[in-house]
């Protein structure tokens, strides 16, 4: 998100100075060095030349741990450090190593629990989930603080997530809430009014709800999510059975925030009369958003937007050296005493980072896995933990490989493309079957559809886009999880198949007359250029009357023209939020995707009737069978190209011990690591 109080100078003169170093002789005298670099002030890009004399520097040895400081390198920075409105990775890896949830994950298992700010993990059976599965009780644990001194208590628990639920940020996560609390499908608490006619805009909530009306919600809210400090409990009252729950509570946006830390820096005060004043807020204007204040293992010492951000360890963590995180896990004090996030966008330059030893882990490329690969000495299962030595033991490098990610890229066909008063719109150039565009409404047509997933080159996507790491999926749920069919049917790469579907697509208008379409990926992803130029290959190769015409468009201007329904065929990606079946049928064929791509409200509400039982299933088989179900009309409707989940990979220093992958993380858990040779 672009933000006009922020100035930065990109990295590169501080990266290019290092790179020049490092061609210097071992002790080296200071050089001055003038560099070109742009810089970005209130949107605006300015070229400036900067002479810097740097310091002398000693080089670094390739496989010398650096005491008890870890670096990661990366790139992307962070959007909001308030975990009611954080919904992206970057935001989310700082969040759950400072905050803290009433769950987490056990070690590698995305599926299991462990207690954390609960005492223990509520089931029917010890009680913590009542028989009808609509209520769910957490005891909160004592004795634990606040990074500032405050006691938490079960009002801070319940504060959080009423907070969160009333805040309802468009481009938030709080739709996970309010789905299963309050049964919202839009992921807004305005739905409460007018049917949610008001959504994410504060000023005409305001101008148009009664103050009863207002109160009301906010009523219903805190009836849903009770504290008791004299018991030390939470309550949730849903308002139908949900699978998810547990998983959902999990991760960073059911962290618990200190309720007086909050309102004194003018947060939500807990007031039914006030909270429409933090409705919908915006990273911007968020109160919390540039400062953070937690119970977990590690502080925020700095945040520098455009560079990164720093940690430390917390000296009075809460948890005892005899209580780990797991069993084996982490306990005590943090091992690590700093983190450190550098953020630079450069690949070369990160790569030397990480062959002087300056950084624990750098952000690897696709492209370039190979380049790194020489320099790996164990390759290493995550699953088993275990670790065999490559043709070169010697290397300084660690290779986790095969991490199934819990991401795809897709291709997403839009029924009715949105148009102005006078029918156009530029992404279907003339609007008409006439070989110069497309009409509006030109994917309604299921043999165009269909023809779009016979003619996209499934394993030449996998070879060249993802280098080989990546497996398909037959439809929106991932591999390995629950529900997944995997004896379910799934398009091929055929083009004999794309021309018989075409010839019979729009009564035979399209053969004969061709089209043109624009294909639409956001600019600097390779991956999601290299799907269009497959696409473009493919139909050029069944006809050349079949044009897709390639436009890269900066991430700001696809997301808002993709939001307004404008795009006919947009190659975006989903990231899950919460490990669970309903992540990923729910966006996919009745929320965020189905409502971009202006699904019909017949197919909507078969797919709905299909969502809805398979998230209030009483069981995992009776919620398989109706995914099972799912699945097959989404490949029947053919509503979309269903990618591949790309498998990822993972190289750090050798000195860096207790790496764990679980698939449900947004990025490493540095309280589970430690520094030694």
């Amino acid at each position: 998100m672009s933000r006009n109080y922020r100035s930065f100078i990109l990295l590169g003169v501080l990266l290019v100075l290092a790179m020049v170093l490092a061609a210097c002789p071992a002790a080296g005298q200071p050089q001055v060095v003038e560099v070109e670099v742009t810089r970005i002030v209130e949107g605006q890009s300015q070229t400036i030349v900067v002479t810097a004399t740097p310091e002398p520097v000693m080089p670094v040895s390739f496989n010398a741990p650096r005491s008890d400081t870890y670096t990661d390198v990366t790139f992307g920075d962070i959007d909001t450090m308030d975990p009611n409105l954080a919904y992206d990775t970057a935001s989310g890896g700082l969040i759950m190593n400072v905050m803290e949830t009433l769950i987490w994950f056990d070690h590698t298992d995305a599926t299991s629990f462990v207690p954390v700010l609960a005492t223990q993990v509520p089931s029917v059976e010890n009680g913590g989930i009542s028989a009808d599965g609509l209520t769910y009780t957490f005891h909160i644990r004592e004795g634990v603080t606040f990074h500032n001194g405050n006691d938490l208590t079960a009002s801070d628990v319940a504060y959080s997530f009423q907070r969160g639920l009333l805040q309802s940020d468009p481009n938030g996560p709080q739709w996970l809430m309010l789905e299963p609390i309050l049964g919202y499908t839009s992921g807004d608490i305005t739905e409460e009014i007018a049917d949610g006619e008001y959504a994410g805009d504060p000023d005409a909530l305001k101008a148009n709800a009664s103050a009863e009306e207002l109160v009301a919600v906010c009523e219903k809210v805190q009836s849903a999510i009770v504290a008791d400090n004299e018991a030390g409990t939470v309550t949730f009252n849903l308002t139908l059975p949900w699978g998810p729950f547990l998983a959902t509570l999990a991760q960073t946006w059911g962290a618990a925030i200190d309720e007086q830390w909050a309102v004194e820096n003018g947060a939500w005060d807990g007031s039914c009369d006030t909270w429409t004043e933090h409705y919908a807020p915006g990273a911007e204007n968020d109160e919390l958003t540039a400062i953070i204040n937690g119970t977990g293992p590690y502080m925020l010492e700095s945040w520098t937007p455009g560079e990164g951000w720093v940690l430390t360890a917390n000296p009075n963590y809460w948890r005892s050296a005899d209580e780990p995180m797991w069993e084996g896990g982490p306990a005590g004090t943090p091992a690590i005493q700093r983190i450190v996030r550098r953020l630079v966008s450069e690949w070369g330059t990160r790569f030397a980072i990480l062959q002087a030893g300056d950084a624990e882990v750098v952000s690897v490329p696709v492209a370039n896995r190979p380049q790194v690969d020489e320099f790996v000495g164990e390759i290493c299962d995550w699953r088993t933990n275990e670790c065999v030595a490559t043709e070169n033991p010697d290397g300084p490098l660690r290779k986790w490989g095969d991490l199934p990610s819990t991401s795809r890229t897709d291709v997403f066909l839009n029924f009715g493309v949105t148009t102005d008063e006078n029918g156009n719109n530029p992404y279907i150039g003339s609007g008409q079957l006439d070989g110069n565009g497309i009409p509006a409404d030109f994917f309604s047509d299921i043999h165009v559809r269909k023809a779009f997933n016979y003619c996209f080159d499934y394993d030449t996507y996998i070879s060249d886009a993802l280098n080989g790491d990546g497996v398909r999926n037959n439809g929106p749920i991932i591999l390995d999880m629950l529900g997944y069919n995997p004896d379910g049917e799934m398009y091929e790469f055929d083009l004999d198949k794309c021309a018989e579907e075409m010839a019979l697509a729009w009564d035979g208008a399209v053969a004969e007359k061709g089209f043109r379409v624009q294909v639409a990926f956001n600019t600097g992803n390779d991956t999601r250029q290299t799907i269009a130029a497959i696409l473009q290959s493919s139909f050029r190769a069944v006809d050349t009357k079949y044009q897709i015409e390639i436009i890269g468009l900066p991430w700001p201007t696809l997301l808002g023209s993709f939001r307004a329904k404008q795009l006919p065929v947009a190659i975006s990606g989903w990231i899950e939020d919460i490990h669970d079946p309903h992540n990923w049928v729910q966006p996919f064929t009745v929320g965020t995707y189905a409502g971009r791509q202006n699904l019909p409200d017949d197919l909507k509400a078969q797919f709905q009737e299909l969502v809805n039982a398979g998230v209030a299933a009483a069981t995992p088989a009776e919620r398989e069978a109706f995914y099972f179900e799912l699945q097959k009309l989404h490949h029947d409707s053919a509503i979309q190209i269903t990618g591949a989940q790309a498998t990822g990979v993972r190289y750090e220093q050798r000195w860096v011990n207790g790496y764990f992958y679980n698939p449900a993380l947004f990025d490493n858990y540095f309280y589970a690591l430690s520094l030694a040779q």
